[in-house]
């Protein structure tokens, strides 16, 4: 790159009308490598403890095998696949240890000093990728309702609302192999914003609504927003919820790498309750 960057992130997360919260969300800078940033939302399924013990695996897997590598020599898309394989293998030897059916999704990006960002995820978390107010590209959803869409049997609004929305067609836990689905942006430019959230949050915008929010707030700003919104919008009837927003702004500085990381926001911010 000609230009340094700065990466601005924010975490937001919220247990909804939940008696409980199944999700989690984590944004990692590599312990070695400034510029280097991992990013990852799991949306733990199967009951009050065997979802959080399946995201909880997802999160711990990500740790252990991010802190081994080493964006200089190391595949990328490689790691992010082992953390889903990993993960998935733990999750099934948790349900066969137990009476619980340990399940969860993955979205997860992690983005390199030289400014290349990969991305893979699993089940119906989504990854979003904005330019300048603009949706470049999202991730297609594992589940039933997006083969229907798929096949043009119903529409992307009908599914939002289709009575069968959560059932999935793969996830890590299950008994077969997750669907793994990478991505490759080859260069982030000044101006990209990346957004990884659960279904609880993304059933509430639109993309367009997403791009306008993202391109006018800083990442707090946007997540505790978009909490806030998704929460008044569920109307007392809301799923768990969780996102990970991360910017990219140019310095004026020159470098051939990634300037920095700064944390716009704590790892785990709750959203203020709804406005009435």
């Amino acid at each position: 790159m000609s230009k340094a960057f700065r990466l601005t992130a924010s975490t937001g997360i919220h247990k909804g009308d939940r008696s409980y919260q199944q999700d989690q969300v984590l944004v990692l800078p590599h312990p070695r490598h400034n510029g280097c940033l991992l990013c990852i939302v799991a949306d733990g399924m199967g009951g009050r403890s065997g979802g959080r013990k399946a995201s909880d695996q997802v999160l711990m897997t990500a740790r252990q095998l991010f802190e081994r590598y080493s964006p200089d020599s190391d595949d990328a898309a490689a790691l992010l696949k082992l953390i889903v394989q990993e993960s998935h293998i733990v999750i099934r030897l948790t349900a066969l240890s137990s009476e619980q059916e340990p399940h969860s999704t993955i979205a997860a990006f992690l983005i390199n000093p030289q400014g290349d960002c990969h991305w893979l995820h699993a089940g119906d978390s989504r990854i979003y990728h904005f330019h300048n107010g603009k949706l470049v590209y999202r991730t297609t959803d594992h589940s039933y309702v997006q083969s229907l869409v798929d096949r043009g049997e119903i529409t992307e609004a009908q599914a939002n609302t289709h009575p069968h929305a959560n059932i999935l067609v793969g996830c890590l836990g299950a008994e077969n192999d997750p669907p793994i689905t990478p991505h490759l942006i080859s260069q982030l430019r000044p101006g990209d914003v990346l957004m990884a959230c659960s279904d609880g949050l993304w059933h509430y915008f639109s993309p367009a609504e997403l791009a306008s929010v993202l391109h006018a707030l800083t990442p707090r700003e946007a997540t505790e927003f978009l909490i806030a919104k998704a929460r008044a919008r569920a109307r007392g009837t809301g799923d768990n919820l969780s996102l990970v927003v991360v910017k990219v702004d140019a310095l004026e500085q020159a470098s051939q790498r990634f300037a920095g990381f700064d944390q716009d926001a704590p790892p785990a911010t709750t959203a203020p309750a709804p406005a009435p």
